[in-house]
C-alpha cells in the first residue's frame, strides 16, 4: 500500500488508502476463534454478536465489532471503512453512535485482522463478504449503512441489491462512481511528473491492488428505491500537491457526490465545511448527526409502510 504524503491527495480521491497522519489502526487483540453463543446477543431467532471477534464467513475470517442496543424496531447502523482502514478508524464513532443505537463495524478481506482474500475481489464477492457480516450482526433487522471513501462505493453498490435489508445510506466523501474516468481527464496521458506517477499508482489500486485486490469498475449510480440517503462532501480542498491538476480533480470528485445522489429519491447533499477527506474525524458531530439522522428516517418509514 502507498501511504507517502507525496502520493496521498491523489490516493485520497480513489480512497484506496489513508490520507496523510491519519493511517488507520489494526487491532492486535482479537480472537481467532469464531464467536461463542456466550459472547452473543439474542434477538428472536438469530444470536447477534457482540463485541470485537472473527467469524467464518464464506470460509474466510472476518473481524466484527458491534456495540450498543437498538431500540425496538431500530436498524442495525454498519459503518463501512475506506480502503486501507480497519475497523479500529472508526472506533470513535461506533462509541458514539452505540449509546443510542446497535451499531458494527468489520474489517473487509485484506484489511485489519481480516483474513487475507483467496485472490481477486470483486464488488460482488466483497458484497457476499458483507452479506455474511449482515446475517450474523443484524440478523432480520433492518440495517443502515454507513460508509466512507471506498467505503462508501461499496455501500451504494451493495444498496440496490438488498432493498429488503438495507433501509439508509449515509456516504462520507464517498469514492466517486466514475473515478477511473475522472483520474484519465484530470490527468491526462499528455502530464508529465510527479501527476504521472500519483494517477499510475491510484489506477493500480483501484484495479485490483492491494492488499484488498479488489477491482472497482466505473459505472451508472443504480436506484436503491426512495430509502433516506445522506451523501456528505468534504469542504477543505486537498490538492494543493499537484496543483496543475489539483482544481480539476476537486470538481470532479464534487460531480461524483452529486451523482451518488441518483442511489434514491430521498438523497440529500450536505458540505462538512472544516473538513477534509476524513469527515468522521474531522467533525465528527456532522457524521454522527447524519447517521441518527437517517437511522430513524428508516424507522419511520418502515412504520409508515413506505
Amino acid at each position: 500500500m502507498i501511504r507517502n504524503a507525496r502520493v496521498s491527495a491523489v490516493i485520497a480521491l480513489s480512497c484506496a488508502v489513508a490520507g496523510v497522519g491519519l493511517v488507520g489502526c489494526e487491532d492486535d487483540t482479537k480472537a481467532d476463534a469464531e464467536t461463542s453463543a456466550a459472547d452473543s446477543k439474542k434477538a428472536g431467532d438469530q444470536d447477534l454478536l457482540t463485541g470485537t471477534k472473527k467469524i467464518k464467513v464464506g470460509g474466510r475470517m472476518v473481524n466484527v465489532s458491534c456495540s450498543g442496543t437498538s431500540a425496538d424496531g431500530g436498524p442495525v447502523i454498519m459503518l463501512v471503512v475506506g480502503g486501507g482502514d480497519g475497523l479500529e478508524k472508526m472506533a470513535g464513532l461506533q462509541k458514539t453512535l452505540s449509546k443510542k443505537n446497535r451499531v458494527c463495524s468489520y474489517d473487509r478481506l485484506g484489511e485489519g485482522a481480516s483474513d487475507k482474500p483467496d485472490g481477486p475481489q470483486t464488488l460482488k464477492s466483497t458484497g457476499k463478504v458483507l452479506t455474511g457480516v449482515l446475517d450474523r450482526v443484524a440478523g432480520d433487522n433492518p440495517v443502515v449503512l454507513a460508509g466512507h471513501s471506498l467505503g462508501g462505493l461499496i455501500a451504494a453498490r451493495y444498496a440496490p441489491d438488498h432493498q429488503d435489508r438495507i433501509k439508509g445510506l449515509v456516504l462520507m466523501d464517498a469514492t466517486s462512481p466514475t473515478q477511473t474516468a475522472d483520474l484519465n481527464k484530470g490527468i491526462p496521458e499528455s502530464a508529465t511528473g510527479p501527476a504521472v506517477a500519483l494517477r499510475d499508482q491510484t489506477l493500480a489500486i483501484l484495479h485490483g491492488g492491494e492488499p484488498e485486490k479488489l477491482t472497482v469498475p466505473d459505472g451508472k449510480v443504480r436506484s436503491a428505491g426512495d430509502i433516506p440517503v445522506e451523501v456528505i462532501h468534504h469542504g477543505k480542498q486537498y490538492l494543493a500537491e499537484v496543483p496543475d491538476y489539483g482544481p480539476g480533480l476537486e470538481r470532479a470528485w464534487t460531480n461524483g457526490q452529486r451523482k451518488w445522489l441518483a442511489v434514491s429519491s430521498r438523497s440529500k447533499l450536505s458540505t462538512a465545511r472544516s473538513s477534509a477527506h476524513y469527515i468522521y474525524v474531522d467533525q465528527p458531530d456532522v457524521a454522527v448527526r447524519a447517521i441518527e439522522r437517517v437511522a430513524v428516517q428508516a424507522v419511520d418509514s418502515a412504520a409508515s409502510g413506505s
